[in-house]
């Protein structure tokens, strides 16, 4: 299951700041839809993304009814930050 999409990136401010791309509404709801076939606990989905070009792997973590994808510094083009949106590619392997 793939998804492509254009996403805003956010800022988690904890005990290190984190950059996020919100997934947008549509997509969040279809992958909740089956997130019982790819979740591997606490609601967090494994994922192989691609950003800019770079292909990387990481979890969709569930927030308010949605989902983020965490972009580390490693996989986020120079310049980009809070509020820059980003053109994202997402694929979930559903089980059975």
């Amino acid at each position: 299951m793939e998804f492509e999409f254009t996403a805003e990136v956010i800022e988690w401010r904890g005990p290190a700041p984190f950059y996020y791309a919100v997934v947008p509404d549509p997509e969040a709801e279809a992958i909740g839809d089956v997130s019982g076939a790819v979740t591997y606990g606490w609601g967090c989905i494994p994922v192989e993304a691609w950003l800019a070009g770079t292909r990387f792997t990481t979890s969709l973590f569930p927030k308010d009814g949605g989902y983020l994808v965490p972009l580390k510094a490693a996989v986020r083009p120079a310049g980009v930050g809070v509020g820059d949106q980003v053109e994202l590619r997402l694929r979930l392997t559903v089980r059975g």
